[in-house]
């Protein structure tokens, strides 16, 4: 029962209307996704909401196709940017900053928000923000970016798997799946793996 009402959990508007009341008249939602890929970009979305939007959730609890279509529907509504970082700038950078990098570039697309609300990194800008724990599942604005990014990470895999074969970059999408595993192994890192990721760096040293 306690997993079920988490998944009917709807976000809601409150922290946005909040804060257009403390007088923050332009916010912004903010989420990643990729973090925990082996492969590929790590990518940002950011989003100002301009009305409520109906059938959001946090991008994990919809299928692709839910996500497409919320995706278009707020692009269509809402003012919204993506930020990508790259696997080899998260080698040379880290993953904080490069979390941090991939926010300021979705930012970076909009009318410079008054008050950012990122989904449990805080961003570290001089725009003030608010993390929220869970805020892909609570906070419509974060919920919008997660969707966005999401469909947009997606897309980059599946071009990815076009350019690099034998991995299936668009069924695993870079995680470390038992498939992903056992291609790595077969055909080593490609130059979209990310080597500073431990599994990656095993995986070269055998070689």
């Amino acid at each position: 029962m306690k997993r079920l009402s988490k998944r009917l959990r709807i976000p809601q508007t409150s922290q946005e209307e909040y804060l257009k009341e403390c007088g923050f008249e332009v916010v912004c939602g903010v989420d990643e996704v990729g973090r925990g890929s082996w492969a590929g970009s790590l990518v940002a979305g950011a989003v100002i909401l301009s009305r409520r939007l109906y059938g959001l959730r946090d991008s994990k609890l919809l299928s692709s196709k839910e996500r497409e279509k919320l995706s278009s529907k707020i692009k269509r509504s809402s003012i919204w940017g993506i930020g990508e970082v790259s696997a080899s700038d998260i080698d040379k950078i880290g993953l904080s900053k490069a979390t941090q990098l991939a926010f300021k570039r979705a930012i970076s697309k909009l009318r410079k928000p008054d008050f950012v609300l990122a989904d449990g990194f805080k961003f570290l800008s001089p725009i003030p923000c608010r993390a929220l724990k869970k805020g892909d599942m609570t906070c419509s604005s974060i919920a919008a970016a997660s969707i966005i990014a999401k469909v947009y990470r997606d897309q980059l895999m599946r071009r990815l798997d076009k350019d690099i074969k034998g991995y299936y970059f668009s069924k695993h999408k870079g995680y470390g799946t038992k498939l992903h595993q056992n291609r790595i192994a077969k055909l080593g890192p490609s130059l979209e793996h990310r080597k500073s990721y431990l599994p990656i760096k095993k995986a070269l040293s055998n070689r």
